[in-house]
């Protein structure tokens, strides 16, 4: 049975490191589309390499970036993929299958994450990310740090399928991210008017940490996966002690 056509989104920056291997794993998309902000290594040449329509944009922001990327497309249906992530072996049939008649208006993709030297072990749990969906009853929302796509419709996940995040590769890495992360969101709480929880502050990266290593088995990725459950759980400490920080008094001088 003919499946609906989509177009492959990705939007880049100096990805000459991961994207081959998005690429690479995606090539069966009917297009792909590439929005790039002003690389200076090989990423434009890996691009073209593959057939990418190469377009360029300065960043402003992930969501608006995304956002151009997808209304570039030829097609409505999208994927919607990262250039530091790479489909899983059989992915490609899973995809295919589910828009030979799609009855959703979205479909999540599980994500694995790569945990420094490993990748998160496949029993472990892989929280769903909505990365295949009708542009037609979606688009990417204005949330800071984390947009993501919201679509108007029913979304299901398709369980046979996933994708590992290939970014990260060390614990160095990791942590400057979490850093950039954890201000954007504290400057987005106070732009809210949050107020400061101190009691959220204490308890809740305990709890995080649990969560991440037992509930969702990250245990099961041995040094890596309770490193990176950690590291998970001072993520969320930052983002409230920065927020303290910022509502507190400018020091004086």
């Amino acid at each position: 049975m003919p499946r609906e056509k989509f177009s492959l989104v990705i939007i880049t920056r100096d990805n000459a490191d991961t994207l081959e291997r998005c690429l690479a794993a995606a090539d069966f998309a009917d297009e792909i589309v590439v929005l790039d902000s002003g690389s200076t290594d090989a990423t434009v040449e890996i691009a073209g390499r593959h057939g990418a329509r190469v377009a360029f944009h300065p960043f402003d922001d992930y969501g608006p970036q995304k956002q151009r990327a997808i209304d570039m497309a030829s097609f409505d249906w999208i994927l919607n993929l990262d250039a530091d992530e790479v489909l899983s072996p059989g992915t490609r049939e899973v995809i295919e299958r589910a828009l030979e008649k799609p009855d959703a208006a979205g479909f999540r993709l599980p994500r694995r994450e790569r945990m420094f030297w490993t990748v998160q072990h496949r029993y472990s749990w892989r929280n769903g990310h909505l990365r295949l969906f009708d542009r037609r009853r979606g688009r990417m929302n204005d949330v800071p740090v984390h947009a993501a796509v919201e679509v108007d419709g029913p979304v299901k996940t398709l369980r046979r399928a996933d994708f590992v995040n290939d970014g990260d590769g060390n614990i160095a890495a990791r942590v400057e991210k979490i850093n950039r992360y954890s201000s954007g969101m504290a400057v987005h709480k106070l732009a809210r008017k949050q107020r400061f929880s101190g009691p959220m502050m204490v308890l809740y990266p305990p709890i995080f940490f649990l969560r991440q290593y037992l509930l969702k088995r990250y245990f099961l990725s041995g040094w890596a996966g309770f490193i990176a459950s950690t590291i998970g759980a001072f993520y969320v400490f930052l983002k409230y002690a920065k927020l303290h920080e910022a509502r507190r008094p400018e020091k004086p001088r």
